[in-house]
This record gives C-alpha cells, sequence and structure tokens, in this order.
C-alpha cells in the first residue's frame, strides 16, 4: 500500500512535545482513513534511546543511516539542539535524506540543527522566539523571522515552537488530503482547526519578558494602556521623571532599540490584536493606536509584518492555513 513516509528526527535533549505533536496528528489522521497512509518513524543518530528534555526515555524506531528516503523529514527541536547542530553523522543525513524529501520541516530550535546542514541557507525560517536572535547570529545566511508560528519557503517549513508543530502537521494534513480531514483531525485533537502561519508566536503582553529596570516598564506598561496618547520620547521622559537622553540611554541598554521603536513596536503589536479581534475599521484602529491615517498604519504594518492591514485580518478570521 502506498503511504506518506514520515521520517522524525530525535537526539538526546529533543522536547517530546515536539515530536509528539508532529506523529500524534499523523497517526490520527491515518485513523480517520487518509490515503495515503502515513508511515511515520522516529530516527536517531545511534538508532536507540534518546534522552528528552524531561527526562523521558524515547525509543527510536531505526538508526538514520539506515533510513533510505523520507516523503516529509522533520527535525525536532530541544534543550540539546546545540550539541545535535555539531554532530557530523547526523548533519550528514540530514542533507541526504532533506535533499531527496519532498518537504522537510523543522519543530523549535530544530531549525538549528537544520541551519547547520545548509538546507535554510537563503531562506526564510522562523524558530522559538526565544532562540531567535542566536539563530540569526550563528547562521547570517538564513533570513531569521521570529514573528510567525511557522513559515514555509519552498519545501522547507520550520515552526515557532513546541506547540506550533501542531499547526504545521495539520497544515501538512490539509496540502496532502484537504481541509476536512484536517478538520477532523483537529477536532480529534481538540484543538483549533489550525492556526495562519503568519500568526504571531506570542501576544503584545506576553512576547518579551517585561523590563526589569522600573523606569522602562512605566514607559511600557503606559504605551500598551493608551496607545493613541502622547507617546513621544520628550513626554514620556517627563512623566517618568528622567531626560530624554537618560531615557534613550536605557531603552537602548535595557531592550536594545530608542524608545520610538519600542512605542511604535507596541502600538503595531495593538493594531493588530484590535484587527483581528474587532470590528473596527482601519481608520478607526489608526486613531487608537496612534496613527495619523489608515494609510500610515497600512506603511508602517507592511513594513513590521509584511501584510497589509486587510490581508492581515482576512488571514487571521479564515479557516484555512496562511503558508507564510
Amino acid at each position: 500500500m502506498q503511504t506518506h513516509d514520515v521520517v522524525v528526527v530525535a537526539y538526546d535533549g529533543s522536547e517530546l512535545l515536539d515530536i509528539a505533536s508532529v506523529t500524534s496528528t499523523l497517526d490520527l489522521a491515518t485513523r480517520l482513513d487518509a490515503h495515503p497512509a502515513y508511515r511515520v518513524i522516529v530516527a536517531s543518530v545511534a538508532g536507540g534511546d534518546v534522552r528528552c528534555d524531561s527526562g523521558v526515555r524515547l525509543r527510536a524506531h531505526a538508526r538514520l543511516s539506515a533510513v533510505q528516503h523520507a516523503d516529509t523529514l522533520v527535525v525536532s527541536g530541544g534543550l540539546g539542539h546545540v550539541r545535535a547542530a555539531e554532530d557530523k553523522a547526523l548533519l550528514r543525513h540530514l542533507r541526504r535524506l532533506g535533499e531527496g524529501a519532498r518537504r522537510v520541516g523543522s519543530v523549535c530550535t530544530g531549525a538549528t540543527v537544520l541551519a547547520a546542514t545548509g538546507l535554510l541557507d537563503g531562506r526564510r525560517a522562523t524558530t522559538h522566539w526565544w532562540y531567535a536572535a542566536d539563530l540569526a547570529q550563528r547562521f547570517p545566511a538564513v533570513d531569521v523571522d521570529a514573528a510567525p508560528i511557522f513559515v514555509r519557503d519552498g519545501k522547507i517549513a520550520t515552526a515557532g515552537g513546541v506547540t506550533s508543530s501542531l499547526d504545521l502537521t495539520l497544515a501538512f494534513v490539509e496540502e496532502d488530503h484537504g481541509a476536512e480531514l484536517a478538520r477532523r483531525v483537529s477536532m480529534g485533537l481538540v484543538t483549533y482547526l489550525q492556526r495562519p502561519g503568519n500568526q504571531a508566536q506570542m501576544s503584545m503582553f506576553t512576547r518579551a519578558r517585561r523590563p526589569d529596570h522600573v523606569v522602562l516598564r512605566q514607559v511600557m506598561d503606559h504605551a500598551v494602556a493608551d496607545p493613541g496618547g502622547d507617546l513621544r520620547t520628550t513626554t514620556v521622559a517627563a512623566q517618568v521623571g528622567v531626560s530624554v537622553r537618560q531615557l534613550t540611554r536605557l531603552f537602548h541598554d535595557h531592550l536594545g532599540e530608542s524608545p520610538a521603536a519600542a512605542i511604535r513596536r507596541v502600538r503595531l503589536e495593538v493594531a493588530a490584536s484590535l484587527l483581528t479581534t474587532t470590528d473596527l475599521t482601519l481608520s478607526q484602529v489608526a486613531a487608537r493606536c496612534g496613527f495619523s491615517s489608515a494609510e500610515t498604519l497600512r506603511q508602517a504594518f507592511v513594513t513590521r509584518y509584511g501584510v497589509s492591514p486587510r490581508s492581515f485580518r482576512r488571514t487571521h478570521t479564515s479557516a484555512r492555513p496562511a503558508w507564510t
């Protein structure tokens, strides 16, 4: 019987949920009569047990050297990703299988391992937002975007972190078997039908750790609470009782950006939230978020997110996945 052969690659320090979200989703798709069915193999370099982040030991089905072909190749993430990215045997087999696969994916920090093979060179990719800066620094040939929950560039797809592997795998199921089966699988898993790939990994309230410095916390909390207010650097500096020069230095030292850039980011994140949770017009969203017009919001939105506000709203209210 014809099958979709899926190879999920694990290593010591893999995140069990990265693996299980893929394997369980595809197993359910098969039990719900996917044709061709999925045949999933968990493979490791040694072919034996791997010790996951949580301490659980997972038995691999096969040694990577024994796997001759993968229709879909998925590299898991986990705290062991740096060490795995230095394993020459692992990288050699990933390159071999990846070059012949119809589709290649990574979950979370699995993007680090995939990048080490060279397969991500010249491509747009994502990883867990916590590790995105490190990935970009280590592999400058990769166009790293920390915002989306998953990204597809050609035949290679990368998922942002942990449960985003579920969204990515549901998108694989829809690509292979259609939207109805993907809907039935998501219902069986008691999860979202599918979050669009370009949905942000983190909300504006949790995307980054709140600044340790009390002055910066005051400024950022005020910006989130009143994004349409007067948030000029001179104004907020006076409100928190510091000079413009000191406030600018604090932002650069603690957040790596200017006060104006940080506030603009907050305004755009609030705008994105309003676009997906309200029926406000673009002009109303712009006014609430401190933009002078709908066109000014559109230009800023395209610059930051790569899509127009209208397209962003449309993809976030669609039941179909949006590769980004």
